[in-house]
């Protein structure tokens, strides 16, 4: 589904509005009343009229960043813990958005909200918005379970402008989220950036181990030495992330997936060009 985002002047999205721009829309005679300088020299000249050369305005977008600061994402063996990288995801995303005018906010959680951080822009403005989020999810308490449900129905409350919205999470969470989610797809453009650890998917054989929930402490021994615990962790692994992608496309948002075995801004370039030829793809349908 289409939205039509929040948009503001001073950035370089495509706005669906007409008027001075850079992106070509269409042509149309000049009319009397407007300003000589919107007139298309080079056209009129091989025509008997003035003419006008519109095109899409250069606005920016408004974004909101949802960074999950719980103490799952406390868990990485490979380049980094997942707390990591997403604050590499985040630095990249405000840095990106920022080149391109847009203002940017965010939301910070645990197993509650921490902290609502207003939209800002410009180069001072993103460097503050990373200070604080990372602030806010170094000051997390990790008491309790992620209510993620919660968050989302928050955010749908305090995002009133179309928007788009990043959720940064591991999505290791109690059900109930699935809902506000679709809700939140329904009025905004929605990313939800899965942060995960190989290890989550197979488990190595490396012995005995001790287990611990990291959001309520429980704690089991588990035989990594055993094959057939093995495959019953990654099925159920594999099951677990079938569920995810289910839950996603139900909810019309989009999935950027990122690993910590591999640098953060590869995977994201990598996901941008994807979507850049989904779009592209889409409006070639459109036009045919």
């Amino acid at each position: 589904m289409a939205h039509r985002l929040g948009l503001h002047v001073a950035g370089d999205a495509k706005s669906r509005l007409r008027g001075p721009g850079i992106e070509y829309a269409d042509v149309r005679e000049y009319q009397a009343s407007e300003d000589a300088r919107m007139i298309d020299w080079n056209l009129t000249a091989r025509s008997d009229r003035p003419f006008v050369r519109e095109a899409h305005p250069d606005r920016g977008l408004d974004v909101w960043l949802l960074v999950d600061a719980s103490r799952s994402l406390d868990w990485g063996t490979v380049r980094s813990l997942k707390r990591d990288s997403a604050a590499e995801l985040v630095d990249l995303l405000t840095l990106l958005l920022a080149r391109h005018g847009s203002r940017v906010g965010g939301i910070v959680f645990d197993t509650r909200l921490r902290r609502i951080l207003a939209l800002t822009g410009g180069r001072q403005g993103r460097l503050q918005l990373v200070s604080r989020i990372a602030a806010e999810s170094a000051a997390a308490t990790h008491d309790g379970r992620t209510d993620l449900e919660q968050i989302l129905r928050h955010a749908g409350r305090v995002i009133t402008r179309p928007s788009l919205v990043i959720v940064i999470s591991d999505f290791l969470v109690d059900a109930g989220w699935q809902k506000p989610l679709r809700a939140l797809s329904l009025r905004h453009d929605v990313v939800a950036a899965r942060i995960s650890d190989p290890t989550e998917s197979a488990l190595p054989a490396i012995g005995i181990v001790t287990f611990e929930d990291p959001e309520t402490g429980a704690q089991v021994e588990v035989d990594t030495g055993n094959r057939k615990i093995r495959e019953r962790y990654s099925a159920a692994a594999t099951a677990q992330r079938g569920r995810l992608l289910k839950d996603l496309r139900s909810s019309r948002a989009q999935l950027l997936e990122i690993s910590t075995a591999e640098p953060v801004v590869s995977q994201l370039i990598a996901y941008l060009r994807v979507r850049q030829a989904t779009r592209g793809a889409l409006q070639r349908a459109g036009r045919a």
